[in-house]
């Protein structure tokens, strides 16, 4: 298998500093924390996007009710606490005290209600909670009300998830229609949003916000005291990862989110710099097939695809030689999560096979469109590994590589290839987030109300509220390893892989917390 393209830059590691110096002037003041995130934050909105880049920048405008520590339990955060009466059906929450938005505006319960409904339109376990909702009452400036058709056990879970969070912003902005993006950024998390100094494929800039109280507690992934020591943090957009290696090497910057892989013994053999795996569980990498548009509409050419895959391959090319780091993952469920199971049957990894497939099927030379980034390392490979698989495989390819604004703008498109739309795109997101049946939107078999790609199966929905619903463990096993199996032999999602990143940061700074994101609380000077 080939190499990437996006390896070039590493072949001049040995020079990294001298061609790296004048790529960023360097910043003096030690109260800045400079910051190289995954890639360039092209969406603001984290409840319109998916984009783990949205996230991540959606952690400090915004908080949230509840939150999930490091051992997965939920933890109150903007709420003090609840109470669930009448069997379940009703569930009382209370805001802390002290809670103000950026604008000055004091949170009330009804911003926390707009918000909440605005996401249970664009999120899938969102969706399963809309589902059973009866009502939504406001109480008092500082408590709602949820009421529900049947008991939701699993509602504090739902309002804590940490992909995809429920974040909390005002009743103005939480308005917007759920399907366009909301672009003014007012939270009441700890940093404050510049957008005067914000320029995508650039820079965007946050400032501590001195209005916000944080909980008592020690910080913990997305829990606890969410301390802003920063009275400011500067994300620098370099898409170049040598570039990118030789500011932080010359000391330009504090933090990079995501080395490239080949360049992690290099970063390794430098006393300044420190490594770390922050997300334990790690992250899997899939490729995402358009359901609604030729030829991936016929289940028949979507198996095919996954014949072809050969997830070795991809992890090589995405994450280097170094198998310590990946694993195959022949399953929906990611290893390590609860209902992992080895499909191997699913996914021979040969192309002759699905040449044959392709073949009986009548694939008609349909053209196949991959919409593919240039400028994130972790992404990009994969869709040029897929190209050249479903080339040899004899299907008719056309990588359209862009950067990764346009991706994400891209996949949004139903339409058919020739009118913009796409047929394949590539991702990668958290395991212990794609581990579970209420909130891997990968699973879910919702159609045109679902995730890109719109899979739609009214069996996987049925399984998903069997799991949902089911009144023990040994239910929930059943209903998932079902849903697991029928989303792999339908191909709702393609498994390319499973592996962990080594952030690496200056030990000029200390403080970086764990978690499924890099969160800015709680880092210091050393």
């Amino acid at each position: 298998m080939h190499r990437r393209s996006l390896l070039k830059a590493a072949a001049v590691a040995p020079f990294l500093p001298s061609l790296a110096a004048p790529a960023l002037a360097q910043d003096p003041r030690a109260t800045t924390l400079r910051f190289i995130p995954q890639a360039n934050l092209a969406a603001l909105d984290p409840v319109w996007t998916t984009a783990t880049v949205t996230g991540n920048h959606g952690y400090y405008v915004f908080d949230t009710l509840y939150g999930l520590n490091g051992a997965g339990e939920v933890k109150p955060q903007m709420a003090e606490g609840h109470e669930i009466l009448e069997d379940g059906k009703l569930w009382r929450i209370k805001l802390r005290q002290g809670l103000r938005f950026h604008d000055g505006e004091p949170v009330r319960a009804q911003d926390c209600v707009d918000s909440v409904k605005r996401w249970t339109v664009r999120d899938p376990f969102g969706q399963l909670l809309a589902k059973v909702a009866t009502e939504w009452r406001v109480v008092d400036d500082r408590t709602f009300e949820i009421r529900l058709n049947r008991a939701f056990p699993l509602l504090s879970y739902a309002l804590a998830k940490s992909d995809g969070a429920p974040f909390i912003m005002p009743s103005r902005l939480a308005a917007t229609d759920p399907n366009k993006a909301v672009t003014e950024m007012v939270g009441s998390g700890p940093y404050r949003f510049l957008a005067d100094q914000f320029n995508s494929g650039s820079r965007a800039v946050y400032a501590k916000f001195d209005g916000y109280v944080p909980r008592d507690e020690a910080p913990d992934y997305a829990t606890g005291g969410k301390v802003a020591h920063f009275p400011r943090i500067e994300w620098q957009i370099i898409t170049d990862p040598a570039t990118a290696a030789g500011a932080l090497m010359n000391g330009e910057v504090d933090w990079w989110e995501r080395p490239l892989a080949d360049l992690q013994p290099m970063l390794a053999r430098n006393r300044d710099i420190t490594r770390r795996v922050t997300d334990k569980a790690g992250r899997l990498a899939l490729a995402r097939l358009n359901c609604l548009q030729e030829p991936f509409n016929d289940v028949r050419i979507r198996r095919a695809v996954l014949a072809a895959v050969v997830q070795e391959d991809y992890m090589r090319a995405a994450q280097g030689d170094d198998a310590s780091v990946w694993t195959t993952t022949p399953s929906i469920w990611p290893k390590n999560t609860p209902y992992f199971a080895d499909n191997s049957d699913l996914m021979p990894g040969d192309v002759a096979k699905a040449r044959a497939m392709l073949k009986e099927a009548g694939y008609g030379n349909q053209k196949v469109v991959i919409i593919n980034p240039t400028d994130f390392p972790d992404i990009g490979p994969l869709g040029q590994v897929t190209a050249d698989t479903l080339k040899r495989a004899g299907m008719n390819v056309d990588l359209m590589e862009s950067d990764w604004g346009t991706v994400i703008q891209r996949r949004n498109s139903r339409e058919a290839t020739d009118k913009g739309g796409w047929s394949i795109f590539h991702t990668t997101g958290p395991a212990s987030f794609y581990g579970s049946p209420a909130m891997s939107p990968l699973i879910r078999g919702q159609g045109d109300a679902g995730w890109f790609g719109w899979w739609k199966s009214d069996r996987a929905e049925a399984l998903t509220q069997e799991w949902l619903f089911a009144t023990d463990e040994a239910g929930q096993k059943k209903a998932a390893a079902e849903l697991g199996r029928l989303g792999m032999e339908e191909v709702a999602t393609v498994p390319l892989g499973q592996f962990t990143l080594r952030t690496a940061f200056r030990n000029t700074i200390t403080g970086i917390q764990d978690g499924t994101a890099p969160y800015p609380w709680g880092v210091k000077r050393a």
